[in-house]
């Protein structure tokens, strides 16, 4: 199976369809398309020994085109409340921030994150956060805060938990974070001063390698189909995501995909999915009810579940 490399290009709409046919012959993928006005952004998946000729094409095309890491990453940016004093603008500039190199983000305040004794999560909220591959809590500007009490809200959360603040603190102190980064707390502004776009910047590498550990550790025990493929077969089999009005109605993970579709009248369709080797995906992936909206959660299960890969 060839190693894909996430990139993102930028250029006009027109003669963009030449570079979806190149990437289609070469065996890659694209993620997502996003044509605004005269402009198109392809989030595309290359096999790595075929970058040059896809930059080749883009260069011909006069687009630009630019490495996306985050590429088939959904992240959850956790807000304690949705008051005021929790999901200030930080939140929402870190989860644009995140959207430039690939991701998926999606905004979720919790229902009572609010006070030392009361602070925590409801097991329905815990589910839906580990729906995602990565989880970023925003936290605020008091250090014993973010140290002392915001941890609890960590407890059940069984991916990477990464925290943001405005404390300048090693990650370490901060109990059950896998990575902190500062300069990012509750602000009244945008987040456009020198040292927090800084953070933010800082803020999308580390979670990038974060992402590239997991796909590291996945590589020991590579999945029995790749998100993509199942990305592709799902829009050749099931018409009706054409019509879905979701953002990124078919959303990558690194281990599935989330389909924005009702479960109740499409997840047997899901489950009968056919690809080309005779298998169906039932066989291939855990088909279950998303915690979000209905929807349908595929997960994936590795080679060594399976027996195989296609």
């Amino acid at each position: 199976m060839a190693t894909l490399s996430p990139y993102l290009y930028t250029g006009g709409v027109h003669k963009h369809g030449l570079l979806i046919e190149l990437l289609e012959d070469l065996g890659g993928y694209i993620i997502q398309k996003v044509v605004t006005g005269t402009e198109v952004n392809l989030i595309m998946l290359i096999p790595k020994k075929d970058i040059p000729i896809v930059k080749k094409q883009s260069d011909e095309l006069l687009g630009i085109i630019t490495e996306a890491p985050l590429t088939g990453v959904e992240i959850a940016i956790v807000s304690p409340t949705l008051a005021s004093h929790h999901l200030p603008h930080s939140a929402c500039d870190v989860a644009e921030s995140l959207r430039s190199p690939g991701a998926n983000t999606n905004m979720i305040g919790l229902a009572r994150g609010m006070g030392r004794r009361v602070s925590l999560s409801m097991d329905y909220e815990r589910k839906l956060i580990n729906e995602h591959d990565i989880a970023v809590f925003t936290f605020g500007a008091f250090s014993d805060c973010i140290i002392n009490k915001k941890p609890k809200l960590f407890e059940g959360i069984e991916i990477p938990i990464v925290v943001t603040g405005g404390p300048d603190l090693k990650t370490e102190e901060v109990p059950g974070a896998d990575l902190y980064v500062g300069n990012i707390g509750r602000t009244s502004h945008r987040l456009r001063k020198a040292e927090e776009v800084t953070a933010l910047d800082k803020l999308s590498k580390e979670i990038g390698k974060i992402a590239d550990d997991i796909r590291r550790q996945q590589s020991k025990d590579p999945l029995s189909v790749i998100p993509a493929k199942v990305k592709t077969e799902i829009e050749n089999q099931v018409p009706e995501i054409h019509s879905a009005l979701s953002p990124a109605p078919l959303t990558l993970q690194l281990d599935g995909i989330r389909v924005k579709l009702p479960y109740d009248e499409f997840h047997e369709k899901i489950e009968k999915l056919e690809f080309d080797e005779g298998v169906i995906l039932s066989e291939l992936a855990n088909i279950s009810r998303s915690k979000m909206k209905n929807y349908i959660l595929i997960k994936i299960k590795s080679k060594s579940e399976v027996g195989f890969a296609i």
